[in-house]
C-alpha cells in the first residue's frame, strides 16, 4: 500500500524511498514485529481461555514434555496476523506473486488451524484425516503453481527454454529441464513437502521458528537478486520479473518470527501449532517455486529435510524389519533421548540451520 506513495516522488522527493525493495523489506520486518508484540498477549489470553487444557501432549513423546501440559496452541495466528498486516502495508499489491504467496500461506494456515482445533476440542494429539489434509494441501498448491506458471515472466540469457515450467539446478549455469505441465505436479509436491517438513520440525520451544526465519532471510536475498536484472546477469542466474516483491514477505516473516519467539522462548507461553508450521512451510515452498530455486530450498531448509527424512526412515525401517533406526522420531526427539537438554537440541539445530542457509546462498555464485 505504501508503495504507491512513490508515485508522488516527483513532488516530494523523500517519498522515493518507497520505491526501494530494501527499504520496504525493512519496514515490513519492523511492522510485523510490532504487530505481534502488540497483539500477542491478547491472542495468548484468548487462546488460553478458549482451549482450557491447551495442546494435548503426545503420549509416546519424551517424558520431559508432560510438564508443558496446559500450554495453548494456535500461536501461528500471531505470526499470520503480523505477516499479512505488514505485507499489505509495504508490498506492491499489484503483484500476482505477492497474492499467490499470501493465499498459500493463509490456505495452509487454515488447514493447520482446523487440525489444531480438532486436537484441542477432542483433547487428543490426533487431528483430522491425514489423507484429507494432504488432498486439501495439494489442491491449494496445484492452483498456486498453475498461477505462478501463467504469470511468470522468467528468462535466462544462457538457455532458450521456456522458464515458466523449467526446473533449474544449482551449481550449473545452463542446465535447465523443461517439465511442461508436469511442473504443476512437481511444484505442488515442493509446497506440500515444505509445509509438512516444517510441521514435523515444530516439536520443541523455538525449534521451528528460528530456522524458518533463517530460511526466509536467505530466500529474501534470493528473491531480490533473481528479481533484479542487473544482479541476475552479473551472477549468471535466471531473471524472474517481480520476485523482488517477495523479499518484503520474507522480511515480514522475520519480523513476525522475532515477535513470536519472544512468547515462544522456553518456557513457551504458546505453541506455534500446525496453524503456523504448515503456513510457514507452504510460504517457503511457494517462494522457492516462484524464484525457480526449488532444489536450493532443500539445501537452505536442510534441517527440515533432516526432520522429515528421519520420520520416513523410521517408519520404513519399522515396517520392513520391525526395528527402529532412531530412539524416537522426528530426529530432535532422538537427541533428547540421548540425554541432550531441550535447549541444547534447539540451539544446536539453529546452528545447523545457519550452516545450511549459507551453503544454499553459496550456490548463487558457485556456477
Amino acid at each position: 500500500m505504501l508503495h504507491y506513495l512513490s508515485e508522488f516522488g516527483d513532488i516530494i522527493p523523500l517519498l522515493n524511498v518507497f520505491r526501494y525493495i530494501t527499504f520496504r523489506s525493512g519496514g515490513a520486518l519492523a511492522t510485523a514485529a510490532l504487530i505481534v508484540f502488540l497483539f500477542g498477549p491478547s491472542i495468548i489470553r484468548a487462546m488460553r481461555m478458549r482451549q482450557g487444557k491447551g495442546q494435548p501432549i503426545r503420549a509416546d513423546g519424551p517424558a520431559t514434555h508432560f510438564k508443558k501440559a496446559g500450554t495453548p496452541t494456535m500461536g501461528g495466528l500471531m505470526i499470520l496476523v503480523g505477516i499479512v498486516g505488514a505485507t499489505l502495508l509495504w508490498a506492491n499489491l499489484s503483484s500476482p506473486l505477492v497474492w499467490t504467496v499470501l493465499l498459500v500461506t493463509l490456505g495452509f494456515g487454515a488447514i493447520g488451524f482446523y487440525d489444531d482445533y480438532l486436537k484441542v476440542s477432542k483433547s487428543s494429539d490426533k487431528g483430522f484425516s491425514g489423507r484429507m489434509r494432504l488432498l486439501l494441501e495439494f489442491i491449494i498448491a496445484g492452483v498456486a503453481v498453475t498461477v505462478i506458471m501463467m504469470t511468470s515472466q522468467a528468462s535466462s540469457e544462457l538457455t532458450g527454454v521456456d522458464m515458466s515450467s523449467a526446473l533449474t539446478f544449482p551449481f550449473f549455469k545452463a542446465l535447465v529441464l523443461d517439465l511442461g505441465l508436469f511442473f504443476i505436479v512437481f511444484g505442488a509436491f515442493v509446497l506440500v513437502a515444505a509445509g509438512n517438513a516444517v510441521n514435523l520440525t515444530d516439536g520443541l520451544d523455538g525449534l521451528a521458528i528460528v530456522p524458518v526465519m533463517i530460511a526466509a532471510g536467505a530466500f529474501g536475498i534470493i528473491a531480490y537478486l533473481v528479481g533484479n536484472k542487473v544482479f541476475a546477469d552479473y551472477l549468471q542466474i535466471h531473471f524472474v520479473l517481480g520476485t523482488g516483491e517477495l523479499a518484503i514477505i520474507c522480511g515480514a516473516v522475520i519480523g513476525a518470527g522475532l515477535g513470536f519467539l519472544w512468547f515462544n522462548a522456553p518456557p513457551a507461553a504458546i505453541f506455534m501449532g500446525d496453524t503456523g508450521s504448515l503456513a510457514m512451510g507452504g510460504m517457503l515452498g511457494t517462494i522457492a517455486v516462484a524464484t525457480k530455486h526449488e532444489i536450493v530450498l532443500a539445501i537452505i531448509g536442510g534441517l527440515f529435510v533432516m526432520e522429515a527424512a528421519s520420520v520416513i526412515i523410521q517408519v520404513a525401517s519399522f515396517k520392513m524389519t520391525g526395528k527402529r533406526v532412531f530412539k524416537m522420531a522426528p530426529i530432535h526427539h532422538h537427541f533428547e533421548q540421548l540425554g541432550w537438554t531441550e535447549s541444547q537440541v534447539v540451539i544446536r539445530f539453529w546452528i545447523i540451520s545457519i550452516a545450511f542457509a549459507l551453503m544454499g546462498l553459496a550456490t548463487l555464485k558457485l556456477r
